[in-house]
């Protein structure tokens, strides 16, 4: 029987009721009809009712029952993406109703990567702050890119700032790259100084205590194709850590530490941190720096959000004008 779109739309525009989207996602989450009942305080027979009532809806089933529990089908996987979004666009409307009770306009959830402009970043908040006359409550979400973009599909974050990717899907979601970061030694002052008296001697640097990022990170990834291009193994680090002050730190109260980062980040870790950047000219195939959404109507705080943003980077990053999508 082919399949018809006009009454699978009937269909769940006049029955489905978000108890059938929570079912699902409890499914998924227990592997097992008689926990999903134990957690939701009912009957199994009732849970099973529910899902069939479901899948008849949807005109196919949802689940596999296999000795290790119940597995999403194809139809099943793609639902499921479906109702978390929507269980997440249902949390979102509530606390943008709580937002707007306490005086505030509303509630924008904004993923970021680590190492981002921090002063980009509070300038694009500002100006968008700017420009609602009701307070805006702006939540930041710090991650990899690969689990705020899973975040951004799933409608828990609203705009995610992370590095371009091939694997980007462009029709779940849009893009426009912002900024091409370039690499930067840092060091405290005086090795620093004493670093670029030369050029940069890989084995000797891999002999220094480095601070760097999380394993199998893009930056980590390219300090080790640094050290591997001129023939040395990469150091093993002193300390990974995400935190762009906290590595300033380190880096200021030490006389071997160093790091590798962009040089917007670098920029500010002199400013704050009172370290300096290795007056090195290095290259990297790092991703650029892009902001990402959904595609779908934006609304109002979040389209003045992503101008603002757009604004701080042409303006202090020299980031191209045209956004390419």
């Amino acid at each position: 029987m082919p399949f018809d779109t006009g009454e699978v739309v009937r269909r769940l525009t006049t029955r489905l009721k978000m108890r059938h989207l929570v079912l699902l996602l409890q499914i998924q989450q227990h592997g097992s009809l008689t926990r999903v009942a134990e957690h939701m305080a009912t009957s199994q027979p009732a849970v099973t009712s529910a899902l069939a009532e479901l899948e008849s809806m949807l005109g196919g089933p949802l689940f596999d029952r296999t000795p290790r529990g119940m597995t999403p089908t194809p139809l099943g996987d793609v639902v499921l993406a479906r109702a978390q979004a929507m269980v997440h666009d249902l949390d979102h409307l509530t606390r943008d109703i709580e937002a707007v009770m306490a005086g505030h306009a509303a509630r924008l959830q904004v993923g970021v990567i680590p190492y981002i402009s921090g002063t980009m970043l509070a300038a694009a908040i500002q100006q968008t702050l700017a420009q609602i006359p009701q307070r805006l409550t702006v939540t930041l979400h710090e991650g990899t890119s690969e689990a705020l973009m899973a975040q951004l599909r799933d409608h828990t974050l609203d705009v995610v700032i992370a590095r371009a990717a091939a694997s980007v899907d462009p029709t779940q979601v849009q893009f426009e790259v912002l900024h091409h970061q370039m690499p930067r030694v840092v060091a405290s002052r005086r090795l620093a100084a004493r670093l670029g008296r030369s050029a940069p001697v890989w084995a000797q640097l891999a002999e220094l205590d480095w601070v760097m990022g999380a394993p199998n990170t893009p930056l980590r990834d390219q300090l080790s194709d640094l050290f591997l291009h001129a023939g040395v193994v990469p150091p093993v680090p002193v300390v990974e850590s995400f935190s762009s002050r906290l590595t300033g730190e380190l880096l200021a109260s030490s006389e071997r530490a160093v790091s590798l980062l962009p040089a917007d980040i670098a920029e500010e870790l002199v400013r704050i941190a009172g370290v300096a950047i290795v007056p090195w000219s290095l290259t990297w195939t790092l991703p650029p720096v892009a902001m990402f959404t959904r595609r779908e109507n934006p609304r109002e705080t979040h389209r003045l959000f992503t101008q603002a943003l757009r604004t701080q980077y042409q303006m202090v990053a020299g980031a191209p004008s045209d956004a390419k999508k």
